[in-house]
């Protein structure tokens, strides 16, 4: 009986989390009334982090949790400053949305400024928090989808009412701070009319209310200075192709970036239009697979010109690539256009949003990053949460601290490397042989096969040197 007992106790509350959890997803009029919340006031004074100053740089020797060991953003680095590399962006919607709730639990994580409710008022309370949180880290940006910083309304004109709201704030809050947004994007996932997709879905009315919603965002985003304009896909695949016309949700997904475009133009917004490939998660298999696969579909559409990519590296992983190829990739096409600093977990498989913290990837992201001479008008952008376990605010300082230093740390590796020259005359070595009037011959692209058995006639068998793969492992580990 006891062990009936506390079973009962634990599924109670079990069940009040996750009533509190689908409360916090209930939507608000533009007209909010008492049950929303106050419209006028967040109801908060004082500090959202009391007793966090802002994070300084102190040097690698330091060890203090909530300091700089090796991000000091004015620092000149291969001619320019570290901030102007690595241009690092907060994600509103991991950082201040994210619960700690997965498949398997309610939420874990309950801020102080929270009051269960999804209004108005809460949202208000959320951005001013969000500024404060960046203050205080010392980012100049910030990452937004629409449905993350204002809540729905019953209608569309009641939902754009509610963000132009929040906006305001927003728009406000970067005056005071010089905070502006790397870029925004509209949520066309979470919604149930978004379940067969948005751009992509079978139904012309839901094609039309996401074409509306990305339409508002846009405009929402050069409003706010936003560089960039992000399209994640998340729906925007199958789950069978046995209802699935394909050819036709690929044609109407290309007509709806086309839309984008015409829109942007129409707005006067200067900014970079990015897509932001995923093989699939959660459709089975989602158009935009990688960054071979999206650059494909730009040139087959002829939208090369106006989209660049956005590189996840968690989703590169679940494609089947490093982050590296996906960023070299997307680098020698002329389409790299913003990092999301992420990782995944190899033993799990699957989106966990991770915090970069590997040395050794972050040097292979920052060799990208330095060959494309940065990445402005995009930047470094953490789309990365906490783990559900961790539920201390200082956690949320902690955690983008350690991704900062580390993309930080692998900026100085590429210098070393570059300094050293022994890596890249490694491969300058390697590719010595079209240096010659024959290997120019044939990169001029005028290399006929007639001219090119002569040669192989007159040489004979050729002599194949060693790649060196070991020597190029080595000399790149020392730099670490």
């Amino acid at each position: 009986m006891r062990k009936g007992a506390e079973l009962l106790v634990l599924l109670v509350a079990s069940s009040l989390c996750l009533s509190a959890a689908i409360a916090a997803q209930e939507t608000c009029p533009a007209d909010i009334d008492a049950k929303c919340g106050d419209a006028t006031s967040d109801g908060w004074e004082g500090e959202f982090f009391p007793g966090i100053t802002k994070i300084r740089y102190e040097g690698p020797t330091s060890k203090k949790p909530l300091s700089y060991k090796w991000y000091n953003a004015e620092e000149v680095i291969l001619g320019k400053k570290m901030k102007d590399w690595l241009r690092f962006s907060v994600a509103f919607w991991h950082t201040f949305r994210g619960t700690g709730g997965d498949p398997f639990g309610a939420a874990t994580k309950n801020w102080p400024w929270e009051d269960g409710t999804n209004s108005l008022a809460m949202a208000k309370r959320r951005m001013k928090a969000h500024f404060e949180f960046m203050e205080k880290l010392g980012v100049e940006r910030w990452c937004f989808h629409d449905r993350d910083i204002a809540p729905d309304g019953k209608t569309l004109a009641e939902t754009n009412a509610n963000l132009d709201e929040i906006v305001e704030l927003a728009k406000q809050l970067q005056s005071e701070t010089n905070i502006k947004p790397l870029w925004g994007t509209a949520q066309l996932f979470m919604h149930p009319r978004y379940m067969h997709g948005a751009a992509t879905s079978p139904e012309v009315k839901v094609y039309a209310y996401a074409a509306a919603q990305v339409k508002k965002a846009l405009e929402v985003t050069h409003y706010l200075g936003g560089e960039n304009y992000v399209f994640w896909g998340g729906r925007e695949g199958y789950q069978t192709l046995l209802n699935t016309d394909m050819k036709r949700e690929l044609e109407h997904l290309a007509n709806f970036l086309q839309a984008a475009v015409n829109h942007k133009k129409k707005i006067g917004f200067n900014g970079t239009l990015l897509i932001e490939p995923k093989p699939q998660e959660p459709t089975k298999h989602q158009y935009d697979w990688d960054v071979a696969t999206t650059f494909s579909f730009l040139q087959k559409f002829g939208l090369t010109g106006e989209f660049k990519i956005n590189v996840e590296c968690n989703h590169a992983t679940l494609s089947g690539h490093s982050c590296h190829h996906e960023l070299e990739t997307a680098r020698i096409n002329d389409i790299l256009g913003n990092i999301d600093a992420n990782t995944g977990d190899p033993q799990v498989g699957w989106d966990t949003d991770e915090f970069l913290t590997d040395i050794s990837e972050a040097t292979l992201i920052m060799s990208s990053v330095v060959k494309n001479d940065g990445l402005a008008p995009g930047g470094f952008n953490f789309d990365a949460k906490l783990r559900r376990e961790s539920t201390d605010v200082e956690d949320l300082f902690i955690a983008h601290i350690s991704g900062m230093d580390t993309m930080a740390r692998g900026l100085r590796n590429v210098a070393k490397l570059i300094e050293d020259g022994s890596l890249d005359e490694l491969v300058r070595k390697r590719y010595q042989s079209f240096d010659t009037e024959i290997g120019a011959m044939i990169e001029a692209g005028k290399g006929d096969f007639e001219t090119l058995e002569k040669k192989v006639l007159e040489w004979g068998e050729p002599t194949v040197p060693s790649g060196k793969q070991e020597l190029a492992e080595m000399l790149f580990q020392s730099a670490l």
